[in-house]
């Protein structure tokens, strides 16, 4: 708490913005007075999943660039016990895909929130879905030709 206001800290790497994304920033907004947003940087997001499709600059701007986060900050990892000590949040929000790994910070005062993200929608299945689409979009083209024209066999 800063002064008698409830702070709301929230994070994660927000690759290729979404609305499920957006949900759980407006959520974590409602819950408080001042929301912090941090957004994983690309040496973080490494360290525990592959890389992300958007670079941390444009991610960072995107979060900055809504109208929910009072502040947007860099965040350079998962352990969120001296983010506490430094910004004085007194929620934590962060999607269900991670119940139970933030419990540890209920010791230091911090009600922990586990949005339920939902079904369908997150950046893993966004990127699943453009690749299945290219792949079926290059087999397509591949097969464009019959098997025994010229033009397929790349004789001129």
């Amino acid at each position: 708490m800063i002064g008698n206001k409830v702070v709301v800290y929230t994070s994660g790497t927000f690759d290729m913005l979404h609305i499920n994304h957006l949900k759980m920033i407006e959520y974590a907004r409602s819950l408080g007075d001042i929301l912090i947003v941090g957004v994983n940087t690309d040496e973080l997001v490494a360290s525990y999943k592959s890389q992300p499709i958007i670079p941390f600059e444009e991610r960072i701007a995107l979060v900055k660039a809504l109208k929910y986060p009072d502040i947007v900050i860099p965040q350079k990892s998962l352990d969120h016990a001296d983010k506490v000590n430094k910004l004085h949040f007194d929620i934590f929000v962060v999607g269900d895909d991670w119940v139970g790994k933030y419990d540890y910070l209920q010791k230091q005062g911090v009600d922990v929130v586990y949005f339920p993200y939902g079904d369908g929608i997150s950046s893993s299945s966004l990127k699943k879905r453009i690749y299945d689409k290219y792949k079926k979009l290059q087999d397509t083209a591949n097969n464009h030709f019959p098997q025994e024209t010229d033009v397929q066999k790349g004789v001129s």
